[in-house]
């Protein structure tokens, strides 16, 4: 039987994930392939460095490079994390013609553009499915499953801490600070957790997709952002009265035009779900992402997006590819990704069209309602429904309103009004909706 050699740098929670589920299914993998497995080397940071998985002494290595450049390892697989020194780490094995696995979403969305130029110049593949998602197969399903549709929709919920703290307000009433408190003592949520609540982790992901899906490279700069740090208890309850649930959304719709007319929408916010939406069920850590193409319709994945075993399942998956792809010399049976629409753009959000959810403090008087809506009305947004709580003539309440369509710049317009106004007691808050038409 044939062997592909793999050598892998990172032994940390997913590097010690994948070599203990080598360890267990390698024989499957095996039988199923044709193909023996071996591991060569694992590159760790410090030999004696704390994991979930123990690794033999006699596999590690503190010197990334002789992993690399070791003439028997034929595929590379890079779960170091970071943007600098992994760059250099996958463009040695490239240039060396090794086809690289890699599970760094921060690296592809600042240099995935980079990356698959050098994997075309120096005639390998980059595979990366563990880098959105987990252990769903998201990546495979868009350049494979869907290779004949074109993508109009995605909507991902692709941060686990996010959706466990929203999860957990919603099902038990409570704020958001005590809540992410709770989520960094269980170990869901980081000691420093910007990089999830503030929208960025999700923000990699969902700019990798757009780029899948369009053909045209997506940077980060390009998309917007906005976390869950705002998200109050009185929304979600308030949401849940009319009927959605709050999720952090990445969202990516084709837009109109093709070619050089083609504009397309990449965003990260929280938005409002219908709950009779699939995607208003999806609790706690589980991702889930609702894919709509032109020829197959809706499709769901769902599953744990993180994790050790989860993204050494993906992993797992990309080692396969890569060790059929040597066997059979098929170098780019499925390129990376590729560019075929060099004239698409990101749609600007003061461009994007959607509903909104608006939740105002204001004096219950007689006219406050005739005086918000006419600033609507001036910036031509339609009321679709409202929420006004009964309370004491002259003392602040809550107003809910909720939108037609409309654009994002005529929105922002109409709140600075608003938030101007002598019958708003505090700063307006606007959540998007989405209503998956």
């Amino acid at each position: 039987m044939q062997q592909v050699n793999i050598g892998i740098i990172g032994g940390g929670t997913v590097g010690s994930g994948v070599f203990h589920h080598l360890e267990n299914n390698g024989a499957l993998l095996e039988s199923r392939l044709g193909i023996k497995i071996g591991l060569r080397k694992i590159a760790v940071k410090a030999l004696d460095e704390p994991r979930p998985y123990p690794i033999p002494a006699s596999l590690m290595t503190t010197d990334w490079a002789s992993v690399v450049n070791n003439p028997q390892v034929q595929v590379v697989i890079e779960l170091v994390g970071g943007t600098n020194v992994a760059r250099t780490m996958i463009l040695t094995a490239l240039k060396l013609g090794k086809p690289v696995i890699t599970a760094n979403k921060a690296l592809l969305s600042a240099h995935g553009e980079e990356l698959f130029s050098a994997a075309r110049q120096y005639q390998t593949n980059l595979y990366y499915e563990a880098a959105v998602a987990g252990g769903i197969p998201i990546i495979k399903a868009l350049r494979e499953g869907f290779v004949g549709n074109r993508i109009t929709h995605i909507y991902g919920i692709v941060n686990g801490t996010c959706n466990y703290i929203l999860t957990r307000m919603k099902l038990e009433g409570t704020d958001f600070q005590p809540t992410l408190a709770e989520a960094q003592r269980l170990g869901y949520a980081e000691a420093d957790p910007g990089l999830d609540i503030d929208g960025f982790d999700s923000e990699h992901k969902i700019g990798i997709l757009a780029s899948l899906a369009h053909g045209f490279w997506v940077q980060p700069s390009e998309i917007y952002v906005e976390g869950i740090r705002a998200i109050s208890r009185t929304d979600i309850e308030f949401a849940g009265k009319l009927g959605y649930t709050i999720k952090l959304l990445g969202v990516v719709k084709g837009g109109k035009g093709r070619g050089a007319n083609q504009a397309v929408q990449a965003s990260v916010y929280p938005a409002l779900v219908p709950n009779g939406h699939v995607l208003a069920s999806v609790n706690h850590v589980f991702n889930a992402v609702f894919v709509r193409g032109d020829v197959v319709g809706d499709t769901l994945f769902y599953g744990r997006g993180a994790g050790k075993d989860a993204t050494a399942s993906a992993v797992l998956s990309d080692i396969a590819d890569a060790a059929l792809d040597y066997k059979h010399g098929t170098r780019h049976r499925i390129p990376p990704f590729v560019p075929h629409d060099r004239h698409g753009k990101v749609l600007p959000i003061d461009e994007v069209v959607c509903r909104y959810y608006l939740r105002l403090s204001v004096i219950d008087k007689p006219g406050t309602l005739a005086k918000i809506s006419a600033i609507l009305a001036e910036s031509k947004i339609g009321i679709s429904s409202v929420i006004q709580p009964e309370g004491h003539e002259g003392q602040s309440v809550p107003l809910i309103l909720m939108s037609h369509e409309a654009p994002n710049a005529a929105m922002k317009k109409a709140l600075a009004k608003i938030a101007k106004s002598p019958v708003v007691k505090a700063p307006p808050v606007m959540i998007r909706v989405e209503s998956f038409e």
